[in-house]
């Protein structure tokens, strides 16, 4: 299994971006390896609008068993919900300690968005 989490690098020891849809990479990391893909996210960094349904549809295509990030509004949510993908919000610290608390089963799945649209 692989799992997606909003970096503001493009590596393990960048901080988690608290901003899904906004988030400037994401990485797919194998939480039993840590090794890892970089997905730029360039183009829904200065999005009008979209960005996090647009950030959903890509992260969505990976086909992750999970996404860890820090905030996800509605219809990023919705998107990643219908694709049948759990979302972990809240997450913070580097990638590397995120991906490690998740394989613990130290986070706990969100149950709906946790910011309003244009966050």
């Amino acid at each position: 299994m692989k799992i997606v989490v909003s970096a503001k690098e493009p590596d393990l020891e960048a901080q988690v971006d608290p901003r899904f849809g906004r988030s400037a990479y994401f990485l797919l990391v194998n939480p039993e390896s840590m090794e890892y893909e970089v997905l730029a996210n360039g183009q829904n960094v200065q999005a009008a609008q979209g960005a996090g349904i647009q950030a959903a549809a890509m992260v969505a295509g990976q086909q992750p068993g999970a996404l860890l990030t820090g905030n996800c509004g509605p219809k990023a949510y919705h998107t990643l919900l219908t694709a049948g993908i759990p979302v972990f919000l809240g997450v913070a610290g580097s990638v590397r300690e995120a991906v490690k608390e998740f394989w613990a089963g130290k986070l706990t799945p969100a149950r709906g968005p946790n910011v309003t649209g244009h966050w």
